[in-house]
């Protein structure tokens, strides 16, 4: 019986620690990770290391990467030369000049042939032969011969393809969810992308066209009913997925609405809120402004530093803080402002998350954080 509890005891664990979301962080030349309560998963340790992904981290010792668990175990041993992250079951790895996938376990796993290998995404990877490129499966099998010249990355179950300067958009079966007719066409978002034809610029809502009398159209996103776009007066608006100017182009800057509202500047010099009748509801008169988080509450810089402010434009957290940085270029690009009620900020050029009340998740200030991820 007792044995019984302890391996249930340890697969519970183990579960957990498979859950929890940890962030990348350095210091001086170390690499480790914290939880989101702000200790310690791993403390600084590794000379390089990337983000947590299905559970494995690919690190390195000086030599070589290999993979360790959450409990800092090398579950693969250090041997490749370079490591990707894992992605549907699968890694890329480099080893004595030869990139090949393995599985979990460091076993290599034989995939079809390509000229260059692709990071599984969405549980499809693409493959090339020659100047053509089609898609295989985690199984191995080939789901589509090679065939388009382009296939961009998988965003939410879809990708652009590319045959004779023609564009469309399949799915991760490779079905053609979008013929391959347009001169250009986004990211499909809830069935609906921009698009050019016969040289008319438009959107494509559920494969039918409306032409719009703009320069250009931003990617709409997902769950948001309208989207930048820019008018023949070279100033921006906002179109809904029918392609019909709700808020007509006014604006010398403008972002997406994020929560009912969007960063906005007439000028060009300040920005403001303004919300779905295109009026500014937060005065235009910051540097720099992003989006509203679900978290209710925005980034705005007043003069050097960054700050946040509410709904009503009340500064609830003092502008005193950095929020990206091109100093660490191994991270990837991050999002700005609060996350699931912590926001990366940077202070005295150490970095930290703070909570929505300007409390600090730990003592301990980094050279360097990531965004937490699983």
């Amino acid at each position: 019986m007792k044995k019984n509890v302890l391996i249930i005891a340890s697969l519970l664990l183990i579960s957990s620690l498979f859950a929890q979301k940890t962030a990348r962080v350095r210091t001086g030349k170390s690499f480790g990770f914290i939880k989101t309560d702000g200790t310690f998963l791993i403390k600084p340790q590794y000379l390089k290391a990337g983000d947590f992904s299905e559970g494995l981290a690919a690190v390195f010792d000086g030599e070589k990467w290999g993979f360790i668990n959450k409990q800092n175990q090398v579950v693969i041993d250090y041997q490749f030369e370079r490591a990707k992250s894992f992605n549907s079951g699968f890694a890329i790895v480099s080893k004595i000049g030869r990139w090949f996938y393995i599985n979990k376990k460091g076993e290599e796993i034989k995939m079809p042939a390509s000229d260059k290998l692709y990071d599984f995404n969405d549980g499809v990877a693409v493959i090339r032969k020659g100047k053509l490129f089609g898609l295989i499966n985690t199984s191995g099998k080939v789901i589509l011969e090679p065939k388009y010249q382009k296939i961009k990355n998988f965003n939410n179950g879809f990708a652009k393809v590319a045959f004779n300067k023609s564009w469309g958009i399949i799915d991760t079966s490779g079905k053609e969810i979008i013929p391959v007719e347009y001169q250009a066409v986004g990211k499909l978002s809830n069935g609906v992308t921009y698009a050019k034809k016969d040289g008319k610029l438009g959107v494509l809502n559920n494969n039918n066209f409306t032409e719009v009398d703009a320069l250009k159209i931003i990617n709409f996103s997902n769950g948001e009913e309208l989207t930048i776009a820019v008018g023949k007066n070279k100033k921006k608006g906002y179109i809904n997925r029918n392609g019909k100017w709700i808020i007509k182009p006014q604006f010398k800057k403008a972002r997406a609405f994020k929560n009912g509202l969007a960063p906005a500047s007439v000028l060009g010099k300040k920005w403001g809120f303004i919300d779905k009748t295109g009026n500014f509801v937060i005065e235009a008169k910051y540097r720099d402004a992003a989006l509203f988080s679900n978290d209710g509450l925005a980034p705005v810089k007043l003069n050097k530093f960054w700050g946040f402010i509410d709904k009503t434009g009340k500064l609830v957290i003092q502008d005193k803080y950095d929020i990206t940085t091109k100093s660490f270029n191994i991270f990837a690009k991050q999002q700005k402002g609060f996350v699931n009620g912590l926001a990366k900020v940077g202070l005295n050029k150490k970095w930290n998350f703070i909570d929505k009340n300007d409390k600090p998740l730990s003592d301990t200030w980094f050279d360097s954080v990531k965004n937490f991820t699983k």
